[in-house]
């Protein structure tokens, strides 16, 4: 993982264990066939694609959904 792409994301969630897991959430999604949301060179690791997609907003934390009654 490139510590820049790192930064970025961390600017965009700032909350560490949060960051690590929608990476990981991620990382999966990517390793079970999804496609990257953004361009990527040949050879970038699926972290890294993770990191970039968090830090260009095209992956976030979905709003729990509140019951009305």
């Amino acid at each position: 993982m490139k510590a820049q792409y790192i930064d970025e994301a961390s600017q965009v969630i700032p909350e560490p264990q949060v960051l690590i897991n929608m990476v990981s959430r991620r990382v999966r999604q990517l390793n079970a066939g999804s496609r990257p949301l953004i361009e990527v060179d040949p050879g970038t690791g699926l972290a890294d694609i993770a990191l970039q997609e968090i830090a260009q907003g095209k992956v976030v934390i979905a709003a729990e959904l509140s019951e009305t009654i």
